[in-house]
């Protein structure tokens, strides 16, 4: 019996790519919780771009850079798929069109905010945000702590964490590295707890639904570490920096 045939989506094209992502810019509600949620079913479940276990490798990778880790997330992913004006689009594209909508939506505030009408809508959205906030934090903990019952130290770390950071007032910084430092000490001593935690390798792959950047996917030649990209890319970042704050002067 041969084996079955293992469907890979058709390659992305700039100009798909540029679709999704101006479409995400304008439906990219809930903060950062929603964004990555709203990425993952699209990406990872809908149109299978990227494999579960890319995303999140990705995404705790961003999860640890200081700033906006969803615009972080979507920069990656279109530099990972078309190179630098992919990263370009993808990042600018993600805030542009929600940089529109908040400007149109300050104006009408202010000159509108205190009609009975206007108040409403500007108060009726607020439990409905709180609502995909909520399910999109479900949605990310599922995929990247996995079964409590199977694996509760992800689980456990996660509830230290939050309690660290609500109650104790700690650092974020300080409590990402304590979780690492902790993480470190896991993969030395118990490293299935770890590996169970996370949603890819709880549940068995589809093999007939593999993403076109797979968990065995070869890493691109744009994305392999060479020491004069790097150079090239601290040099040009402080020449924009440079310029802009000679701008600014």
């Amino acid at each position: 019996m041969n084996p079955p045939e293992i469907k890979t989506p058709p390659t992305i094209s700039f100009n798909e790519a540029f679709r999704f992502w101006l479409q995400l810019g304008f439906i990219s509600f809930g903060g950062p919780a929603g964004q990555i949620a709203i990425m993952h079913r699209e990406l990872v479940e809908k149109r299978r771009w990227v494999s579960e276990k890319r995303f999140l490798h990705a995404l705790n990778f961003c999860m640890v850079l200081p700033g906006p880790e969803a615009q972080q997330l979507a920069t990656y992913l279109g530099w990972l798929m078309h190179r630098t004006r992919g990263g370009v689009v993808a990042g600018s594209l993600f805030f542009l069109p929600s940089l529109a909508l908040l400007i149109a939506l300050s104006w009408i505030y202010m000159a509108f905010g205190q009609q009975p009408l206007v108040a409403g809508l500007f108060y009726g959205i607020k439990p409905a945000v709180a609502a995909i906030v909520l399910h999109a934090l479900h949605r990310i903990a599922s995929k990247s702590l996995g079964n409590p019952l199977l694996a509760p130290v992800p689980w456990v770390m996660a509830a230290l964490s939050f309690i660290a950071i609500w109650l104790f007032k700690l650092p974020f910084p300080a409590v990402v590295l304590g979780a690492m430092l902790v993480g470190a000490v896991l993969a030395r001593v118990a490293p299935g707890q770890l590996m169970r935690g996370g949603a890819h390798a709880s549940a068995p792959k589809n093999v007939n639904d593999a993403a076109l950047i797979d968990d065995d996917t070869a890493t691109p030649p744009h994305a392999m570490f060479k020491l004069s990209r790097l150079a090239t890319v601290l040099l040009v970042g402080a020449a924009l920096w440079l310029l802009r704050s000679l701008g600014l002067a």
